[in-house]
Protein backbone atom coordinates (compact mmCIF):
# COMPACT_ATOMS: atom_id res chain seq x y z
CA UNK A 1 0.00 0.00 0.00
CA UNK A 2 1.27 3.44 -0.95
CA UNK A 3 1.94 5.95 1.82
CA UNK A 4 0.85 9.55 1.38
CA UNK A 5 2.21 12.53 3.30
CA UNK A 6 1.84 16.31 3.39
CA UNK A 7 3.98 18.07 0.79
CA UNK A 8 7.59 18.52 1.86
CA UNK A 9 8.01 15.12 3.48
CA UNK A 10 9.24 13.30 0.34
CA UNK A 11 11.70 15.80 -1.06
CA UNK A 12 14.71 14.52 0.94
CA UNK A 13 13.63 10.89 0.77
CA UNK A 14 16.29 8.61 -0.75
CA UNK A 15 13.84 7.01 -3.16
CA UNK A 16 12.61 10.42 -4.32
CA UNK A 17 16.17 11.69 -4.85
CA UNK A 18 17.05 8.52 -6.79
CA UNK A 19 14.17 9.12 -9.20
CA UNK A 20 15.46 12.64 -9.88
CA UNK A 21 19.06 11.62 -10.58
CA UNK A 22 18.91 11.34 -14.37
CA UNK A 23 16.59 11.12 -17.36
CA UNK A 24 16.39 7.32 -17.29
CA UNK A 25 15.33 7.21 -13.62
CA UNK A 26 12.82 10.00 -14.27
CA UNK A 27 11.33 8.07 -17.19
CA UNK A 28 11.09 4.99 -15.01
CA UNK A 29 9.10 7.06 -12.49
CA UNK A 30 6.94 8.24 -15.40
CA UNK A 31 6.22 4.67 -16.50
CA UNK A 32 5.32 3.69 -12.93
CA UNK A 33 3.14 6.78 -12.36
CA UNK A 34 5.19 7.45 -9.26
CA UNK A 35 4.48 10.45 -7.03
CA UNK A 36 7.60 12.60 -6.66
CA UNK A 37 8.50 15.91 -5.03
CA UNK A 38 10.71 18.82 -6.02
CA UNK A 39 10.84 22.57 -5.41
CA UNK A 40 8.74 24.97 -7.50
CA UNK A 41 10.99 27.89 -8.43
CA UNK A 42 8.83 30.11 -10.66
CA UNK A 43 5.16 30.73 -11.38
CA UNK A 44 5.02 32.33 -14.83
CA UNK A 45 2.54 34.94 -16.06
CA UNK A 46 0.14 32.20 -17.16
CA UNK A 47 0.32 30.59 -13.70
CA UNK A 48 2.30 27.57 -14.86
CA UNK A 49 4.71 26.30 -12.20
CA UNK A 50 8.34 25.74 -13.14
CA UNK A 51 9.88 22.96 -11.06
CA UNK A 52 13.59 22.34 -10.48
CA UNK A 53 14.26 18.63 -11.05
CA UNK A 54 18.01 19.06 -10.62
CA UNK A 55 19.37 18.00 -13.98
CA UNK A 56 16.42 19.44 -15.92
CA UNK A 57 13.31 21.58 -15.53
CA UNK A 58 9.73 20.44 -15.21
CA UNK A 59 6.53 22.36 -15.78
CA UNK A 60 3.16 22.00 -14.10
CA UNK A 61 0.60 23.60 -16.44
CA UNK A 62 -1.89 25.83 -14.64
CA UNK A 63 -4.81 23.41 -14.94
CA UNK A 64 -2.62 20.62 -13.55
CA UNK A 65 -1.69 22.73 -10.49
CA UNK A 66 -4.37 21.36 -8.16
CA UNK A 67 -7.73 19.62 -8.07
CA UNK A 68 -10.36 22.27 -8.80
CA UNK A 69 -8.21 24.77 -10.75
CA UNK A 70 -9.58 23.60 -14.10
CA UNK A 71 -13.16 23.61 -12.79
CA UNK A 72 -12.78 27.02 -11.17
CA UNK A 73 -13.63 25.75 -7.68
CA UNK A 74 -10.10 26.47 -6.43
CA UNK A 75 -8.41 29.86 -6.90
CA UNK A 76 -5.04 30.30 -8.62
CA UNK A 77 -3.47 31.37 -5.32
CA UNK A 78 -3.28 27.63 -4.58
CA UNK A 79 -0.68 27.46 -7.36
CA UNK A 80 1.04 30.83 -6.92
CA UNK A 81 1.66 30.20 -3.23
CA UNK A 82 3.70 27.07 -4.00
CA UNK A 83 6.69 29.04 -5.34
CA UNK A 84 9.88 28.25 -3.40
CA UNK A 85 8.15 25.29 -1.77
CA UNK A 86 8.17 21.54 -2.41
CA UNK A 87 5.37 20.30 -4.65
CA UNK A 88 4.26 16.76 -5.38
CA UNK A 89 3.55 15.56 -8.89
CA UNK A 90 3.41 12.69 -11.31
CA UNK A 91 5.08 12.95 -14.70
CA UNK A 92 2.57 12.94 -17.58
CA UNK A 93 4.96 13.37 -20.49
CA UNK A 94 8.07 14.92 -21.99
CA UNK A 95 8.39 17.73 -24.53
CA UNK A 96 11.05 19.87 -26.21
CA UNK A 97 11.00 23.59 -25.47
CA UNK A 98 11.69 26.35 -28.00
CA UNK A 99 15.43 25.86 -27.49
CA UNK A 100 15.22 22.15 -28.18
CA UNK A 101 15.73 21.17 -24.52
CA UNK A 102 13.73 18.30 -23.14
CA UNK A 103 11.42 19.21 -20.24
CA UNK A 104 9.13 17.07 -18.13
CA UNK A 105 5.41 17.82 -18.06
CA UNK A 106 4.11 17.32 -14.55
CA UNK A 107 0.73 17.12 -12.86
CA UNK A 108 0.13 17.98 -9.23
CA UNK A 109 -3.58 17.48 -9.81
CA UNK A 110 -3.11 13.82 -10.79
CA UNK A 111 -0.95 13.21 -7.71
CA UNK A 112 -3.77 14.64 -5.59
CA UNK A 113 -6.35 12.47 -7.36
CA UNK A 114 -4.28 9.36 -6.62
CA UNK A 115 -3.94 10.45 -2.98
CA UNK A 116 -7.67 11.13 -2.74
CA UNK A 117 -8.68 7.80 -4.26
CA UNK A 118 -6.15 5.55 -2.53
CA UNK A 119 -5.84 7.31 0.83
CA UNK A 120 -8.24 10.12 1.76
CA UNK A 121 -11.47 8.40 0.73
CA UNK A 122 -10.43 5.29 2.67
CA UNK A 123 -10.01 7.15 5.97
CA UNK A 124 -12.43 6.54 8.83
CA UNK A 125 -13.58 8.72 11.73
CA UNK A 126 -11.08 8.33 14.55
CA UNK A 127 -8.05 7.74 12.30
CA UNK A 128 -4.95 9.60 13.49
CA UNK A 129 -3.02 11.04 10.55
CA UNK A 130 -0.11 13.37 9.73
CA UNK A 131 -0.80 16.95 8.68
CA UNK A 132 1.11 20.16 8.01
CA UNK A 133 -0.22 23.62 8.84
CA UNK A 134 -0.51 25.66 5.63
CA UNK A 135 -2.32 28.81 6.77
CA UNK A 136 -4.38 30.13 9.67
CA UNK A 137 -7.35 32.40 10.21
CA UNK A 138 -8.90 33.56 13.48
CA UNK A 139 -11.60 30.87 13.09
CA UNK A 140 -9.27 27.92 12.54
CA UNK A 141 -6.29 26.37 10.80
CA UNK A 142 -5.90 24.74 7.40
CA UNK A 143 -3.67 21.70 7.04
CA UNK A 144 -2.24 19.59 4.25
CA UNK A 145 -3.17 15.94 4.91
CA UNK A 146 -1.48 14.52 1.82
CA UNK A 147 -0.16 15.75 -1.55
CA UNK A 148 -1.36 19.28 -0.88
CA UNK A 149 -4.98 18.26 -0.15
CA UNK A 150 -6.18 20.80 2.41
CA UNK A 151 -8.49 20.11 5.34
CA UNK A 152 -9.91 22.40 7.99
CA UNK A 153 -9.31 22.38 11.75
CA UNK A 154 -11.84 24.65 13.55
CA UNK A 155 -10.38 26.71 16.39
CA UNK A 156 -12.56 25.02 19.02
CA UNK A 157 -11.14 21.60 18.07
CA UNK A 158 -7.50 22.62 18.50
CA UNK A 159 -7.42 22.36 22.31
CA UNK A 160 -9.72 22.22 25.31
CA UNK A 161 -8.29 25.47 26.64
CA UNK A 162 -9.74 28.31 24.58
CA UNK A 163 -7.46 30.40 22.40
CA UNK A 164 -8.02 33.59 20.43
CA UNK A 165 -6.09 32.46 17.34
CA UNK A 166 -4.55 29.19 16.06
CA UNK A 167 -1.09 30.79 16.19
CA UNK A 168 -1.25 30.20 19.95
CA UNK A 169 -0.73 26.52 19.13
CA UNK A 170 0.73 26.30 15.63
CA UNK A 171 3.02 27.98 13.13
CA UNK A 172 2.99 27.83 9.32
CA UNK A 173 4.78 24.70 8.11
CA UNK A 174 4.40 22.92 11.46
CA UNK A 175 4.02 19.13 11.30
CA UNK A 176 1.22 17.95 13.56
CA UNK A 177 -1.02 14.97 14.23
CA UNK A 178 -4.78 15.25 13.73
CA UNK A 179 -7.82 13.00 14.01
CA UNK A 180 -10.33 12.50 11.22
CA UNK A 181 -13.73 13.61 12.55
CA UNK A 182 -15.88 13.09 9.46
CA UNK A 183 -15.96 13.42 5.68
CA UNK A 184 -18.49 15.61 3.93
CA UNK A 185 -18.69 16.01 0.15
CA UNK A 186 -15.09 14.84 -0.25
CA UNK A 187 -13.73 17.18 2.42
CA UNK A 188 -12.13 15.80 5.56
CA UNK A 189 -13.00 17.58 8.81
CA UNK A 190 -10.34 17.37 11.49
CA UNK A 191 -9.95 17.63 15.24
CA UNK A 192 -6.86 17.86 17.43
CA UNK A 193 -7.69 18.33 21.11
CA UNK A 194 -8.36 14.63 21.71
CA UNK A 195 -4.63 13.95 21.23
CA UNK A 196 -3.64 16.34 24.03
CA UNK A 197 -4.71 14.20 26.96
CA UNK A 198 -7.63 13.88 29.35
CA UNK A 199 -8.25 16.14 32.34
CA UNK A 200 -6.67 13.57 34.65
CA UNK A 201 -3.63 12.97 32.43
CA UNK A 202 -2.91 16.70 32.40
CA UNK A 203 -3.73 17.30 36.07
CA UNK A 204 -1.38 14.47 37.04
CA UNK A 205 1.50 16.70 35.97
CA UNK A 206 0.80 19.12 38.84
CA UNK A 207 0.58 18.96 42.63
CA UNK A 208 -1.07 21.06 45.31
CA UNK A 209 1.42 23.54 46.77
CA UNK A 210 3.49 23.93 43.59
CA UNK A 211 4.04 27.25 41.86
CA UNK A 212 4.02 26.77 38.09
CA UNK A 213 3.83 28.73 34.86
CA UNK A 214 0.70 29.38 32.83
CA UNK A 215 -0.94 31.68 30.30
CA UNK A 216 -3.84 34.03 31.11
CA UNK A 217 -6.67 33.10 28.75
CA UNK A 218 -9.77 34.82 30.11
CA UNK A 219 -10.52 37.51 32.69
CA UNK A 220 -13.96 37.38 34.30
CA UNK A 221 -15.57 39.25 37.20
CA UNK A 222 -15.39 36.15 39.38
CA UNK A 223 -11.80 35.16 38.51
CA UNK A 224 -9.09 34.62 35.95
CA UNK A 225 -8.69 31.49 33.83
CA UNK A 226 -5.06 30.45 33.48
CA UNK A 227 -3.99 27.75 31.04
CA UNK A 228 -1.55 25.27 32.55
CA UNK A 229 -1.45 23.03 29.46
CA UNK A 230 -3.41 23.22 26.18
CA UNK A 231 -6.00 20.81 27.64
CA UNK A 232 -6.05 22.11 31.21
CA UNK A 233 -6.93 25.47 32.76
CA UNK A 234 -7.48 26.58 36.34
CA UNK A 235 -9.36 29.45 37.92
CA UNK A 236 -7.39 32.04 39.85
CA UNK A 237 -8.74 34.61 42.26
CA UNK A 238 -9.15 38.16 40.85
CA UNK A 239 -5.87 40.04 40.54
CA UNK A 240 -4.92 43.55 39.43
CA UNK A 241 -2.92 44.42 36.32
CA UNK A 242 -3.51 41.09 34.57
CA UNK A 243 -4.00 40.95 30.80
CA UNK A 244 -5.16 38.19 28.46
CA UNK A 245 -2.23 36.48 26.77
CA UNK A 246 0.23 37.31 29.56
CA UNK A 247 2.39 34.68 31.19
CA UNK A 248 1.70 34.03 34.85
CA UNK A 249 3.31 32.35 37.83
CA UNK A 250 0.53 30.63 39.75
CA UNK A 251 0.32 28.81 43.06
CA UNK A 252 -1.79 25.62 42.97
CA UNK A 253 -4.18 25.95 45.88
CA UNK A 254 -6.33 22.87 45.22
CA UNK A 255 -7.08 20.17 42.63
CA UNK A 256 -10.67 18.86 42.57
CA UNK A 257 -11.17 15.99 40.06
CA UNK A 258 -14.90 15.54 40.85
CA UNK A 259 -15.57 19.05 39.60
CA UNK A 260 -12.71 19.21 37.10
CA UNK A 261 -11.41 22.30 38.86
CA UNK A 262 -7.97 23.59 39.73
CA UNK A 263 -7.89 26.52 42.13
CA UNK A 264 -5.00 28.94 41.60
CA UNK A 265 -3.47 32.06 43.09
CA UNK A 266 -1.60 34.40 40.75
CA UNK A 267 1.84 35.27 42.09
CA UNK A 268 3.07 37.41 39.21
CA UNK A 269 2.48 38.12 35.51
CA UNK A 270 4.82 39.17 32.74
CA UNK A 271 4.95 39.59 28.98
CA UNK A 272 5.28 36.40 26.96
CA UNK A 273 8.39 35.69 24.90
CA UNK A 274 7.80 34.99 21.23
CA UNK A 275 8.75 31.36 20.66
CA UNK A 276 7.53 28.68 18.28
CA UNK A 277 4.75 26.58 19.82
CA UNK A 278 5.48 22.98 20.79
CA UNK A 279 3.01 20.14 21.23
CA UNK A 280 3.02 17.26 23.70
CA UNK A 281 0.84 14.41 22.43
CA UNK A 282 -0.56 11.95 24.97
CA UNK A 283 -1.94 9.51 22.37
CA UNK A 284 0.44 7.57 20.13
CA UNK A 285 -1.91 5.14 18.37
CA UNK A 286 -3.22 5.35 14.81
CA UNK A 287 -6.94 5.17 15.65
CA UNK A 288 -9.24 6.35 18.43
CA UNK A 289 -12.85 5.19 18.82
CA UNK A 290 -13.74 7.39 21.77
CA UNK A 291 -12.12 10.14 23.82
CA UNK A 292 -13.42 10.79 27.34
CA UNK A 293 -11.94 14.00 28.70
CA UNK A 294 -13.68 14.03 32.07
CA UNK A 295 -12.65 11.89 35.09
CA UNK A 296 -14.86 8.92 36.03
CA UNK A 297 -15.64 10.61 39.35
CA UNK A 298 -17.00 13.71 37.64
CA UNK A 299 -20.75 14.27 37.48
CA UNK A 300 -20.30 15.78 34.03
CA UNK A 301 -19.15 13.69 31.05
CA UNK A 302 -17.20 15.33 28.23
CA UNK A 303 -16.45 12.97 25.36
CA UNK A 304 -15.95 12.62 21.63
CA UNK A 305 -17.42 9.45 20.12
CA UNK A 306 -15.96 9.01 16.65
CA UNK A 307 -18.23 6.05 15.92
CA UNK A 308 -21.20 8.44 15.88
CA UNK A 309 -19.67 10.08 12.81
CA UNK A 310 -19.25 6.80 10.89
CA UNK A 311 -22.63 7.00 9.11
CA UNK A 312 -22.01 10.62 8.10
CA UNK A 313 -18.60 9.59 6.80
CA UNK A 314 -19.88 6.56 4.89
CA UNK A 315 -22.75 8.47 3.25
CA UNK A 316 -20.77 11.60 2.38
Amino acid sequence: MLEFYPEGRLIDNFDNKSSLMCLSSLKEAYNNKKILEAKAIICDKDHNLIVDLGFMKGIIPREEGAIGIKEGTVRDIAVISKVNRPVCFVIIGFEKNEMGEEIAILSRRKAQEICMEQYVLNLSPGDVIDAKITHMENFGAFADIGCGIISFLPIDTISVSRISHPRERFFIGMDIKVIVKFLEKGRVHLTHKELLGTWEENARMFSIGETVGGVVRSIEDYGIFVELTPNLAGLAEPHENVFEGSCASVYIKNIVPDKMKIKLVIIDTFEREKTKPKINYFFSGNHMDKFIYSPESSSRTIETDFKLHSNVFANA
